[in-house]
């Protein structure tokens, strides 16, 4: 007998024509809470509240969680969705550097509908789980399997002793990818937290740390961890993991942290599993100057650290951050956008060497551990958007006439299209120290070279004027023969039928 939920339930709300991922939203979840996964999409409408806009504007979700998969060892991935969805996922995470599988559970209307699907699904899982080469499978639904109910959380949850992690990331309940790495850092906090609490786990494989130390949440570039560690030594704490974690055993580490620091302060589910194994957590980051005395401060306070101690850890770091501000500073206006969830740290780390920020806009939602970081900047009247879409981001950008824009793909792509110097936030920004004296000119190079080339894209623009747009887009040996006559008689068409559908709205 099989152990899916009937079907029947969502047969009359579930796409059946061919539309599947891309049926709306509002259609997509009702299907889904017929399907019995109503408190599932509840969890993530408290965790992620969403913005003005029904849909992601970034990448799909689920490559935040299936990077996070892919960047663990003796972890396999499996993804469980429409085939064109787990091609354009497979590869964006090769194209990031994945050198590993993307397993995939094909599906046809038949087994989605019989529940056939899910049978293949723990098919697959049991052929996986082989302990000699994986300490944790992850399935991961995406938007027509958690929208026809396909039941992962009926798979068992170890074979062979292989943990079986089952999440389901539609891109109806997560809005942006950033936010999907916290539903698998979460799942798997929460998976490791229960077999400490069962008993004796495995110690990390660095050994344990003779001090305190301080679990790091959200990825940070490789030098970061480094940083942070050297500035937590006076205070006689020591850098913890980083979470999302590189292996298995690090989550137990990450856990046994007295103090968990929220880098990035989106990861909801994992701050809910820290805070229920009763460790405290502290929001901002040592970013530029008065970020790293505040940051020190609040970790100090944290752990009980005497007095004198923080003091003499801020007075060890911060003239060497003022140092390095002074030595690269910054000229110039600057609006930064993003979905890395690191946007406000990116300001604040610009505004300290000198730029003119007035405008920053973030994907992800507002919360309590991003609260230091947005006082800071409105304190110097900075404009700061949560939630943010991308017809936000080019308003700003209009609005402000920045020297540089900093963001996504597509407000990079408009910034050059007004012949203004752009950087795209997740490449360029977000992969460079940020922490510390590190971070503090980290910036400097890349920004004022970008924007000392004004003038060439002014030129370059000059150059290429009335190409490629309208008429002239594409390639052409002459001129086009443009008929402004049949454009004419088309144009009498379609007025003719906007008057039509206009009278039958009257009647």
């Amino acid at each position: 007998m099989s152990d899916h939920p009937a079907p029947n339930a969502v047969a009359d709300v579930m796409p059946t024509d061919g539309m599947g991922c891309h049926a709306g939203a509002g259609q997509m979840e009702a299907a889904a809470r017929a399907a019995g996964n109503s408190e599932v999409l509840d969890r993530y409408a408290a965790d992620y509240p969403q913005g003005p806009h029904d849909k992601p504007q970034s990448m799909c979700p689920a490559f935040g969680s299936l990077r996070v998969g892919l960047r663990m060892r003796r972890v396999a991935t499996v993804l469980s969705g429409s085939a064109c969805c787990v091609y354009g996922l497979s590869f964006v995470s090769h194209f990031y550097g994945a050198r590993r599988s993307v397993g995939y559970v094909p599906f046809n209307s038949e087994t989605l509908v019989t529940g056939k699907l899910f049978e293949d699904i723990r098919d697959a899982v049991h052929e996986l789980a082989d302990p000699d080469r994986y300490d944790a499978v992850v399935v991961t639904n995406l938007c027509v399997p958690t929208a026809s109910g396909v039941p992962l959380r009926l798979l068992p949850n170890e074979i062979n002793g292989v943990r079986i992690i089952g999440i389901d990331v539609p891109g109806f309940g997560v809005p942006t990818h950033a936010e999907a790495k916290d539903v698998l850092a979460g799942a798997m906090l929460a998976y490791a937290r229960a077999e400490a609490q069962a008993g004796p786990v495995a110690a990390p494989a660095q050994g344990r740390s003779d001090r305190p130390t301080v679990t790091l949440l959200g990825e940070m570039f490789p030098a970061d961890p480094v940083m942070i560690g050297a500035m937590l030594a006076p205070l006689g704490l020591a850098v913890g993991p980083v979470v999302p974690c590189r292996e298995w055993r690090e989550h137990y580490a990450a856990l046994d942290s007295g103090v968990v620091a929220a880098i990035h302060p989106f990861y909801t589910a994992a701050i809910r599993e820290f805070q229920a194994a009763g460790r405290r957590v502290v929001g901002s980051a040592p970013v530029g100057h008065d970020g790293t005395m505040d940051w020190l401060a609040a970790i100090g306070a944290a752990y009980g650290v005497n007095p004198g101690q923080i003091a003499a850890a801020q007075n060890a770091f911060g003239p060497a951050i003022k140092g390095a501000l002074a030595a690269n500073p910054i000229s110039g206006r600057i609006t930064v956008s993003g979905y890395e969830g690191s946007e406000l740290l990116v300001a604040r780390l610009l505004i300290e060497s000198g730029a003119d920020v007035p405008y920053v806009g973030t994907a992800c939602a507002r919360n309590e551990w991003s609260a230091a970081d947005r006082d800071w900047l409105g304190a110097r009247g900075v404009v700061v958007k949560y939630r943010a879409s991308l017809e936000d981001d080019i308003a700003a950008m209009e609005a402000f006439q920045p020297d540089l824009a900093i963001g996504t793909t597509p407000v990079v792509q408009k910034a050059k299209e007004q012949s203004r110097p752009a950087l795209y936030f997740t490449n360029l920004i977000s992969a460079r120290p940020l922490m510390g004296p590190a971070g503090a000119g980290s910036l400097a190079q890349v920004v004022n070279a970008a924007m000392a080339n004004k003038t060439r894209m002014e030129g370059m623009s000059a150059f290429f004027e009335g190409t490629g747009q309208g008429d002239t887009a594409g390639i052409w040996e002459g001129a086009p023969n443009l008929r402004p006559d049949f454009r004419a008689l088309h144009q009498k068409k379609l007025d003719k039928a906007a008057r039509a559908a206009k009278a039958e709205e009257m009647i």
